[in-house]
């Protein structure tokens, strides 16, 4: 097999522009950060209280994208069904949906007069906006589809014939599901898990929609990092480089097992 032939050197040229505006952004926060006041500002309570809530909403949120798209991504993938396509449209509308719109979806949607918010509040209580609970709804809303890609494309490249063995061995279904198939695509599990925690922990538009921005309920690091470009450039900038550290740290562990989100 003959390798492959060198890129002519003009797509090579567009390649280094392309990577120059990618690296450049970072490289110019790095420049500005305050070194030295980078302990301090990271101890500030803004900051800790800011960083001690994002960790909870994206883990939160990632939990729950494990208990909404891991059947979700089964049947996407196994099932067929009319219509599954609109379904799977749906699924994967937050992905290009702008997170204010998304938000504010959310908030007709669950929010006291909404949809289904209504009878939430008037039969259970449950009131989301606003809340912290809201915030993990947002980031889950937002970070479920990178999950539930990754499970569908493993489970599409799986052979099933082991599945079928079980099932020929008299395994109940729910039987093969949770000892066969969920360990031969743990890999991808885990892979679409780590990208839906990074998405939620990044995650701004549909938070701020729908949530709001309350100190120590809803004022995430994102959220945080917004309000402090017009108080605190240099806080901004610690917050910023923490975000920018997280989602490097997780592209690196995840290495060429993120290919396979489609």
């Amino acid at each position: 097999m003959r390798p492959p032939s060198s890129p002519p050197r003009f797509v090579v040229g567009v390649a280094a522009g392309a990577v120059m505006v990618l690296v450049l952004p970072v490289v110019a926060m790095l420049q500005r950060t305050p070194w030295s006041r980078v302990p301090a500002l990271l101890a500030e309570q803004p900051t800790r209280e800011a960083a001690f809530l994002s960790f909870v909403v994206a883990g939160s949120a990632a939990v729950a994208c494990l208990i909404l798209g891991l059947p979700l991504g089964f049947t996407l993938a196994r099932a067929r069904f009319r219509g599954r396509r609109v379904v799977r449209a749906f699924v994967l509308l937050p992905m290009v949906l702008p997170p204010v719109a998304g938000g504010t979806a959310l908030l007709f949607a669950f929010g006291r007069r909404g949809l289904v918010g209504q009878w939430l509040d008037r039969w259970f209580g449950v009131t989301l906006p606003f809340t912290t609970a809201g915030a993990i709804v947002a980031a889950t809303f937002v970070a479920l589809p990178f999950f539930v890609l990754a499970v569908e494309a493993a489970l599409e490249q799986l052979d099933p014939e082991l599945e079928e063995t079980a099932a020929s061995l008299g395994s109940r279904p729910n039987r093969v599901f949770f000892t066969v198939t969920v360990p031969m695509i743990r890999p991808a599990v885990l892979a679409g898990l780590t990208l839906a925690w990074a998405r939620a922990l990044g995650e701004f538009g549909a938070t701020i929609a729908f949530a709001g921005d309350s100190p120590g309920r809803t004022r995430t690091l994102p959220l945080a990092l917004y309000r402090s470009l017009e108080t605190e450039p240099d806080r901004a900038l610690v917050i910023g480089l923490v975000l920018v550290a997280a989602a490097l740290t997780v592209l690196v562990l995840l290495r060429s097992r993120w290919l396979v989100v489609r």
